[in-house]
């Protein structure tokens, strides 16, 4: 999905008819493992399985793989607690954190406390504003916290008790899982998101992602940046990077959902915006095209013929574009004919992002890459890039 490369022009292959396998979010198994750890601390057994109410009324049952009682947690030498932990199951979903262990260890809270939360070993904290939760908070993000809430209220009520707990999340292996995230570069520090809103994985859904883009132009925002850079993968952020110099809170991994990141922008903008991204992906923004993954658009090479043509391109280098085999290809053609194809590519794509932002206060400029990272086009905003920002180089 974040690959900085050229498209094939055939789109190979029969569509599986096999569905995909649901899974289930770190919040679910959190909330799944904390339940059975406060039907354990109120003098129960562990059940094996827990079963927990989902937001959309599902009530999927768990199998738990660890189990254990003890005493004396932070400020409470004697206080007892009961912990519980479930292997994550993010079905077909090609997620970071399957497989993970999840655990949940409860004990009980000052009177009239309701339930905290804390972050264990391998869950992060929360360290810069913009995020849904304040700065020194786990990163237990609202709807997970209010599943669990729901979940230990419940284990409490039962055994006639307050639902007055600390309930303690971790997740085996999470600090080092999390360098794999995005979090670091969101300020959550320490480990992994316990995430969700459904408490159901969709496999391959662009929700995630999206609201990972979301988070990430809020706390761009809530730092003051003036400029973040939105790049389709590695090679493109890169670049941005070498160009600019920019921080990594104002980078945003865009990936192939550039319509989605623009429509947050257009209702929270910041002043300055670099897109960056392969010339396959962008030749689509410049059709016109918001999401461009290989699966959804393939490279429309006629298109990118007509293109050589606007810039003057003979009929034979015309016809050799329309029967190229990669954008790369064309890419090549337009290079070696002394025709800014990429320059031109660059500017229709700028002109595609402007129409989603409509009339929002950001200056858009877009760069192009090839499949080695070098920016081979680009074009920017006229008259809006304002003077005190630093000029391309």
């Amino acid at each position: 999905m974040n690959a900085d490369s050229g498209s094939e022009k055939t789109e190979g292959g029969a569509e599986d008819a096999t569905p995909l396998r649901r899974g289930w979010t770190t919040g679910t198994c959190a909330t799944a493992a904390a339940r059975a750890a406060a039907d354990a601390l109120f003098g129960g057994e562990f059940p094996d399985p827990v079963t927990v109410t989902l937001p959309g009324g599902q009530a999927p049952a768990f199998a738990l793989a660890v189990t254990e009682r003890g005493e004396g947690t932070d400020g409470s030498p004697g206080e007892p607690w009961a912990m519980a932990g479930i292997i994550k199951d993010a079905g077909d979903d090609p997620d970071v954190t399957h497989g993970a262990l999840v655990r949940a260890r409860v004990w009980r809270g000052a009177p009239c406390s309701g339930v905290t939360f804390r972050a264990g070993p391998g869950v992060g904290t929360v360290t810069l504003p913009g995020l849904p939760l304040p700065v020194g908070e786990p990163a237990i993000n609202p709807v997970p916290r209010r599943m669990i809430a729901q979940a230990v209220g419940e284990a409490a009520g039962a055994a006639g008790q307050p639902a007055d707990l600390v309930v303690e999340v971790g997740v085996e292996n999470g600090e080092q899982l999390a360098k794999r995230t995005m979090n670091g570069r969101l300020g959550i520090l320490g480990g992994l998101s316990i995430l969700g809103t459904t408490g159901i994985v969709v496999p391959y859904s662009c929700a995630a992602w999206i609201a990972s883009i979301q988070r990430g132009v809020d706390v761009a925002r809530a730092a003051g940046l003036p400029h973040v850079a939105a790049c389709t993968g590695d090679l493109s952020e890169k670049a941005v990077v070498a160009r600019y110099g920019l921080p990594e809170q104002a980078l945003l991994d865009m990936g192939d959902f550039v319509g989605g990141t623009l429509k947050y922008l257009r209702r929270h903008p910041i002043p300055r915006l670099t897109l960056c991204g392969g010339f396959a992906k962008f030749g689509k923004l410049a059709r016109g095209l918001m999401d461009l993954h290989s699966k959804r658009h393939a490279v429309d090479f006629d298109w990118l013929a007509d293109r050589l043509a606007d810039l003057g391109a003979g009929p034979e280098l015309v016809a050799q574009a329309r029967g190229a085999n990669t954008a790369a290809q064309v890419l090549g053609m337009a290079d070696a004919a002394g025709l800014p194809l990429a320059d031109h590519v660059a500017e229709l794509a700028r002109r595609a992002a402007q129409e989603v932002l409509e009339d929002a206060p950001v200056a858009v400029e877009v760069l192009v890459t090839d499949r080695q990272g070098r920016i081979v086009g680009e074009a920017h905003s006229p008259n809006s890039w304002p003077n005190s920002w630093p000029s391309p180089r």
